[in-house]
């Protein structure tokens, strides 16, 4: 009686949850409104001669009202050139052009199938749970691809289809920023981070590659922690399953061929980005022969779209999913129709922030916010866990990661360089935030999915009680993440190439 009471609570505070969440607008409504508050606000900080000393050049900064001739002539000039400007605009679509045509021509799910199918029994919930972290090299595919896979493989061997769901994804969404490479998010979020900082140091620069070290480190921790909680944990509480068995079959000679030719192409492709970078006069060295600050880092989205690129045109042709360069195009052109709604995202997310840096409403809340909290004595390592909580409790009501980063960031990431910390380390704080409830928000667009796909095994299986399973892997991930990030913190460790913790004032 006492667990269903419990369980009972848990599900309604989920109802409570799930209702705030949708009563939300939509984040192209949100922007819109975010950018007439700025509008309204900057007016009223200027009438009040709202002004700050910045730190980084020592020089006043004024608020600037938008709600002036000179401000609506410069909304409305600029509006073309701030969307065309905005970082994270290039670096998706760009980096979209591999990992479209790598998903379209049924690489990326022909990868996953090949990885769990390889796997002996003893190791099918590591090949699940691997496979799901590594799905996040493409975007959202391994949401859409890996569960039901991993339901099956389950099924395969007499073990619960909602068990290896859940692994699968709670690898995916929860360890969405741990990887092995560098990938489409870490491009997405850069974009946003260097508009952020640009409010403090116009003249900074930031890498997609900037969380590297760090989110490699994770993937040793989240791996081994999804498995445990998976088979510890979520398994044991599971019910027998009585259902319909289901033997997968094997993957075509074709699919297995051109498998093998696509990982000869991303071979050959590594090899001529090497020739680059390698010997001391390769191409996209920097001037002094180095390569964490060199052409390389900021050639890093065209080599990750390159690296999908090969590899699915040498796969497409070989499975002939791809018969001519026509075909190329059109699967190109449906990765980028699939990038209609964050077109438009980043349209208004683009004059947001863009009335944002022209108000300087940013450096002059950063710049409070910064006094604030050292006047309080709340700084440290308190504070950066606080963000990662506040980031994390944000991602239950807003699913995209590149929503909230677009929100705040802008904010953020200034106040905390104000006090010392770097935009890389703000912004691995938030990654660690955003990843931690992935797989336990109602709001995520994929969790309805999980649902359906749950309701499969079991048709009595509710909000709460999918909740429910995949609860432990948040807390477990959370607690997890949080001590790794205390640690390198405390070992003052680079997070990535050319990205250390500590933000110098004045530089």
């Amino acid at each position: 009686m006492e667990a269903v009471k419990k369980r009972g609570l848990f599900s309604k505070f989920l109802d409570v949850v799930e209702k705030v969440g949708n009563k939300l607008p939509d984040p192209v409504t949100l922007f819109i409104l975010f950018a007439l508050a700025i509008l309204v606000v900057s007016h009223f900080a200027a009438m009040a001669g709202l002004s700050v000393i910045n730190p980084g050049t020592n020089e006043e900064v004024k608020a600037i009202s938008l709600l002036t001739k000179t401000g609506f002539q410069e909304i409305m000039t600029k509006m073309v050139t701030n969307f065309a400007n905005f970082p994270p605009l290039g670096l998706v679509l760009v980096t979209m052009i591999g990992v479209g045509l790598a998903e379209g021509v049924g690489l990326i799910s022909a990868l996953l199938r090949k990885v769990v199918q390889a796997a002996p029994k003893k190791m099918i919930t590591f090949a699940i749970v691997f496979a799901g972290v590594l799905a996040n090299m493409a975007g959202d595919a391994g949401f859409i691809v890996l569960p039901p896979i991993a339901a099956l493989v389950f099924m395969s061997v007499g073990r619960h289809p909602i068990a290896g769901m859940a692994a699968a994804y709670a690898a995916v969404a929860g360890g969405f920023s741990a990887n092995l490479i560098v990938n489409m998010l870490d491009a997405l979020l850069a974009g946003f981070t260097q508009t952020a900082a640009e409010i403090v140091n116009p003249d900074i620069v930031v890498n997609p590659a900037m969380n590297f070290y760090f989110l490699l480190g994770s993937c040793f921790i989240i791996v081994p922690l999804a498995i445990w909680v998976t088979e510890k944990i979520v398994e044991p509480r599971l019910p027998e399953y009585t259902g319909p068995t289901f033997s997968m079959e094997p993957l075509k000679s074709e699919e297995l061929k051109g498998l093998k030719l696509a990982g000869l192409a991303a071979v050959l492709f590594l090899a001529l980005v090497a020739v680059t970078i390698v010997p001391e006069s390769g191409w996209l060295r920097g001037e002094d022969g180095g390569i964490v600050i060199s052409p390389f880092m900021s050639s890093l989205v065209p080599v990750i779209m390159g690296l999908f690129l090969f590899p699915a045109l040498a796969y497409g042709f070989t499975t002939k999913s791809l018969r001519n360069d026509k075909d190329v195009a059109n699967e190109m052109g449906k990765a980028m129709s699939s990038m209609g709604l964050y077109i438009i995202i980043a349209f208004f997310a683009a004059q947001f922030i863009a009335y944002f840096n022209w108000s300087n409403l940013g450096i002059i809340m950063a710049v409070n916010g910064a006094e604030l909290l050292q006047g309080i004595g709340f700084k440290g390592l308190p504070l950066l866990i606080g963000f990662i909580l506040f980031s994390a409790f944000l991602n239950l009501f807003i699913a995209s990661a590149s929503a909230k980063w677009a929100i705040v960031g802008p904010v953020f990431v200034p106040m905390f360089m104000l006090l010392g910390y770097s935009p890389a380390f703000t912004q691995l704080a938030y990654r660690i935030g955003d990843s931690i409830t992935n797989p336990i928000t109602p709001m995520f667009a994929y969790f309805t999915i999980l649902l359906a796909l749950a309701k499969r095994y079991d048709k009595n299986l509710g909000l709460g009680s999918l909740i429910s399973i995949m609860l432990p892997y948040s807390i477990v991930f959370g607690i997890a993440w949080i001590t790794f990030f205390a640690i390198w913190y405390f070992l003052g460790l680079p997070l990535g190439p050319g990205a250390v913790i500590e933000y110098p004032l004045g530089g």
